[in-house]
Parts: C-alpha cells; structure tokens; sequence
C-alpha cells in the first residue's frame, strides 16, 4: 500500500460504486521500503500483511481494521478526481525508513481488481501521545484594549487585580512605554501609604496658629491691651466649639468651684458651659450699654445669673436643644463686647461692672472673662478628651496680677465673715506693713507681693513674713477651685498661719 498523506488519501467509493482497480506502478528507480512494511527476510515484496489484534497502529499510515472508524478525512479541495489509478508518491530521499509490523504469513498477492479499502486503526492499540498545547494567556484568549488595560493600573499599583488581570496589566507594559512610566508612578505614590510616620495632624496645630496670628497679624480695629487677653481666650475657646457634633454638645461636664469653706460643684454640659459664660458676659455687656441676653430685669450675682438662665432654658444646660445653638450668641456678644470697647475710647476702662457683692472695673472685668474663657475651655477639652494649652505668656501673666491684686480684698472679706485669723499689726493706709511673698515659676510667673494685715497697708519684700512658691499649672488648679486650699502642691515657708489664709482666699476668688 502506498504511503499517502491525508490531503491525497483517495476518498472511500460510495456504496454500490465500482471501486477503482489497483494498477500496479511502472517499474522505475529503485524505492525506498513501503513505510507500512516491514522489511522481511525476502528482497521480493510480500502480500500485503492483515493486521492481527496486537499489532500496533502507524501514526502516518492511517486508521486499521477492527477499531472504532474515525471521522473520514476531508479529501482536498483544490484537488480533482481522476480517472486512473492515484500514482505512488514520490519518496523523500532524505527520510529514513521506518520498521513496521512483522506481516507473517499470509495469502499471497492481492488481485489487481481487489478495492482499495481504507485501513482502520485497531481499537486495543494505545495512540501515542499528542504534544501537549501552551495554554493560553488572558490577552490570548480575551485581548483586553489598551484604555481598558490602562484603567487597571491603579488597581495593579495596589496588587488588587485578579491573576488574569495582573498577567495581562504586566504583558501590556513590556511593550508600552507610557504605561509602564504611568505604573512607575503608581507604585511610588503606593509606597507613600506605608510611611512608618503617622500623617495625622498634631492635635495642637490649630492652637499653634491661632496663638501666630493673634500675636502677629495687625488688627483693623485698635483693641485695647486690657481687652486682648479676652479677645484671645475668647476665640481659642470657638475654635475648640466649632468642629463639635450634636453628642460632643451633650458631653457631661462637672463645674468646680470653692464656696469660700469647701470645694462644690455643678454637672451640666458642654452647652450648658457656653450658656454660663454668655449670661456672665452679659453683665459686663450691659454695664457698657449691650442687651443683657437674660433681659433688663435678670439677677446680679454670676451664680444666680446662672441658675436663672439652667431653669428658664433647661435644653441648653442639659443638651436636649439644638446642638451649638448658644454658641453662635456668646460668640457674637463677645465681639459686640471687643468691639464696644474699641470704640469706646479710654474713658470706658474704669466704667464699674457689678458682680452683686463686689465691683470691678471693665479693664478688670475683661481679664476677668478671660480667664473664666480659659478655665472652661479646660473643663470642657477634658470631658471631650482633647489637649488645651495655657494662654500666651503676656496673657497669663495679666491674669494672674489680677488674681495676686484681688487677694487683699478677698483676705479682708473672710476675716469679716470669721473665716481667716484677724490682723496682727495694724498700720497707717499707705505704710508698709506685713507681707506674703507670691512667686509663680513658668513663662507667664512673676514675683507678687500680697498685704496681710489691711488692703490699704503697702507691701514690701523687707516686711516679707512667708512665701508661697507655685508653678503656673498648680496656681491656675488652685485659683480655679479645681484643688482643695489645704492639695494645692507648693513651696512654703515662714509664717504658717498667713500661708493657709492666703492659699484660702486664693481658692475663694473661683465661683461658678
């Protein structure tokens, strides 16, 4: 049998057709062996072997008798029939002949008209295996385009592709340059979101700068020295308020003060702390003239101002209204205040402020609600568990020299209500007479000397009995009411007695 490749495989006669007669080729040069035999002890073609059940199929001879007929080869197209005999293909010079199956014995040589059958692989013959195929890459099987490749670079950066994706992101950018720079990028800006630093903002920042421009930016009204403290602490205490959400609002927040005997307290809340500080401003409000926001007829004394405006409004001390609605009216009176007195000229500095039992002058007043803006401020940044620094040192200072001139009076007063021990020594008004030695360590400290005996006696350091040492943060706990009289951490020395009524009255100068 002839060595035929697929496309010259002469197709299968129809049933009832006549085959084709085998004609026998022309001799001619001599051959290489028929591939589909073997070579056999004789030189002398054999009859054509039949395959038994245990012979083994030719890869390139096509199907045996006796297995499962494949598909039928398609016969090539561009290929007509012909009438005679198909002649046998020229061999290969160059390829080797292959050893086929022993034929054995068998009839002899076929009959020039036998039909030329097509052989059939045997069913028991195991094929040899095929070349396994490279499977596919995602580009192969579904090329994705270059915009759609592009938009997944971001997601690539991050590693958050899928498999497929990532094969054909990386396949894509060994030949496109613009996107592998764009990925170059990507990956860089990646790195930034594992910096070992945090990128959170200090917590203090926002006081850093306020506390710049309030010191450096020129004002366009000219606000009194007496009146800047206020301004200040004024407008640190907004920019706390003014990022609060509803339940900051309603955050608890506990009120101490020293009743002149003993430490005391209120619980409201963080608006109800701005409630109290507006009706307070509001008394000095109307000694320049503003409307009090609790009326003409409101009460004189800062606690009963308060108690009034808890009972007529109780939505604002216990957070039940709407959320930072008070602040909006203490801020805009605080800048009708700062700006009153700007206007006012010098005159308006000694204008009296009643306080029920005692008076101050608006100058002192002002420096009087700041420093009530500052202790606040500190109650309410510790209920919300946010850091609040101390005033600017030029501030603090000024309050604490009015704390430190206050104390004469105040020492006075308790000893009227039996509450410190009477004076020792007498003088003249104007004469020097005993002496307490106040000295506050920090940026806004200084050295104060306090009269004992009368508020109209002159201090002098010669006359010096005792001395109190205080750091700034132990003077502001203790002036506050935040810390009992007999806590307060300080450096003593001298005259016991006039020690404890001095720290006393200090702490008596809080109130709510």
């Amino acid at each position: 049998m002839a060595d035929e490749t697929p496309t010259e495989r002469t197709p299968e006669p129809a049933p009832g057709q006549n085959p084709r007669p085998r004609q026998e080729p022309a001799p001619g040069p001599e051959r290489a062996p028929d591939l589909e035999r073997a070579p056999g002890p004789e030189s002398a073609p054999g009859p054509e072997p039949q395959p038994g059940p245990e012979s083994a199929p030719d890869p390139e001879s096509g199907p045996r008798p006796g297995s499962v007929p494949g598909p039928e080869p398609e016969p090539d197209p561009t290929s007509e029939p012909r009438p005679g005999p198909d002649p046998e293909p020229e061999p290969d010079p160059t390829s080797e002949p292959r050893p086929g199956p022993d034929p054995g014995p068998g009839p002899g040589p076929e009959p020039a008209s036998a039909p030329e059958t097509e052989p059939e692989p045997t069913a028991s013959a195991p094929l040899p295996p095929a070349t396994p195929l490279a499977a596919p890459t995602p580009s192969e099987a579904h090329p994705l385009s270059h915009d759609l490749l592009r938009s997944l670079l971001g997601a690539w950066a991050l590693t958050a592709c899928s498999q497929e994706e990532t094969a054909a992101v990386e396949a894509h950018l060994n030949h496109c340059p613009s996107c592998a720079e764009e990925a170059l990028r990507l990956r860089d800006a990646v790195g930034l979101l594992h910096t070992e630093h945090s990128l959170d903002l200090d917590p203090m920042l926002r006081s850093r700068v306020l506390a710049g421009c309030l010191g450096r930016r020129p004002a366009r009204i000219p606000v009194p020295d007496w009146a800047g403290a206020y301004d200040a602490e004024a407008a640190r205490l907004d920019a706390l308020l003014i990022d609060m959400g509803e339940a900051e609002w309603r955050t608890p927040v506990r009120l101490k003060w020293f009743d002149g005997r003993r430490p005391t307290g209120r619980d409201t809340t963080v608006a109800g702390v701005i409630g109290h500080l507006m009706v307070v401003d509001g008394i000095v409000a109307a000694s320049l003239g503003l409307p009090d926001p609790l009326g003409t007829d409101a009460p004189g004394s800062p606690l009963a101002r308060t108690e009034a405006y808890w009972h007529h409004e109780p939505g604002a001390a216990y957070g039940s209204g709407p959320p930072g609605a008070v602040r909006e009216l203490w801020r805009e009176q605080g800048h009708a205040l700062v700006r009153t007195v700007s206007f006012a000229g010098r005159g308006v500095a000694d204008r009296d402020v009643p306080y029920g039992e005692f008076a101050l002058p608006v100058r002192d007043a002002f420096l009087d609600r700041a420093f009530a803006c500052w202790v606040h401020a500190v109650d309410i940044a510790e209920a919300i568990d946010y850091p609040y620094e101390p005033p600017a040192s030029a501030h603090l200072k000024a309050m604490i020299d009015l704390c430190a001139r206050l104390l004469p009076e105040t020492l006075a007063a308790r000893r009227r209500a039996g509450l410190a021990a009477p004076p020792r020594r007498l003088v003249e008004a104007g004469t020097p007479g005993r002496t307490l030695h106040l000295q506050v360590e920090g940026t806004g400290g200084g050295d104060w000397y306090i009269p004992l005996d009368s508020p109209a006696a002159t201090a002098s350091p010669e006359e010096a009995v005792a001395t109190i040492a205080l750091d700034q943060e132990a003077f502001y706990l203790l002036a506050s009411g935040h810390v009992p009289p007999q806590e307060a951490a300080a450096g003593l020395s001298g005259d016991t007695e006039a020690i404890r009524d001095v720290l006393f009255a200090t702490a008596s100068l809080s109130r709510l």
